[in-house]
């Protein structure tokens, strides 16, 4: 079993298109259309706040789903910024994910949620719940391998030091997926100096985990290094 749990909203309004553009780190205007999408709320720090699946139904309309105990604190944070749009947040209940075709996707019904952990890790699928909240910045997960953030779009929350990072520096450490024996480790706990655990499951014999890492500092681990999907298996810099 999983204590893992999703909520879903509804952000339906005339400036909800607008509103979000400022928010999160994907290119809302290029979305297409019915396709769910992992994005990030970031801090004005560059580190993500907020884990949201996005699905842009039209310019009007969107369903986002975030983990249940980041659904309390989000609904908060779009009633802050967004008290003088033209749009309304909506919770609409619990949802439970599917893993297919490489992307995750939610439907109201009842799901083996423990079972999509393991793919979702599995394939480099990294999320963001209240454990890991303001930790991690995009890069470090590779999530603009995901298309989970573009760089050519206009201002939003911690855009400028996430920008900074992507056209001036290079994450000293960043997502790799390992295997080893032994009791999985909580969200955030540092293996070593330079590994820190994003998502972590159990599996037989042991644990895999997504970790944000020095691959030097991996190697200093009793751990086996396992390949992520070929798209986040490249460098995460800017090409020269």
């Amino acid at each position: 079993m999983s204590d893992l749990a999703f909520s879903s909203f509804t952000l339906i309004g005339v400036d909800a298109l607008k509103f979000l553009q400022g928010q999160v780190t994907v290119n809302v205007e290029t979305l297409a259309e019915n396709t769910t999408q992992y994005t990030v709320i970031c801090d004005l720090k560059g580190r993500i706040h907020f884990g949201l699946w996005l699905t842009k139904r039209n310019p009007e309309s969107f369903e986002i789903v975030t983990t249940e105990d980041q659904s309390e604190e989000f609904a908060k944070h779009i009633k802050k910024f967004g008290a003088f749009s033209k749009m309304k947040l909506e919770p609409t209940g619990s949802v439970f994910p599917t893993f297919t075709h490489d992307r995750t996707t939610f439907s109201t019904e009842a799901t083996d949620i423990s079972a999509w952990k393991v793919q979702a890790i599995t394939h480099g699928e990294a999320f963001i719940t209240q454990a890991i909240e303001h930790v991690f910045q995009p890069q470090e997960l590779r999530l603009h391998q995901r298309e989970g953030v573009h760089y050519d779009k206009g201002c939003y929350l911690g855009q400028e030091v996430i920008a900074r990072l992507w056209f001036k520096a290079k994450p000293k450490a960043w997502l790799h997926l390992i295997q080893a024996t032994g009791t999985a480790p909580a969200q955030a706990e540092q293996l070593n100096k330079g590994v820190q655990v994003v998502n972590s499951v159990a599996v037989d014999d042991g644990y895999m985990a997504l970790v944000v890492a020095r691959p030097d500092a991996l190697e200093e681990l009793d751990v086996t290094v396992l390949n992520l999907p070929e798209y986040l298996s490249g460098d995460v810099a800017r090409p020269a």
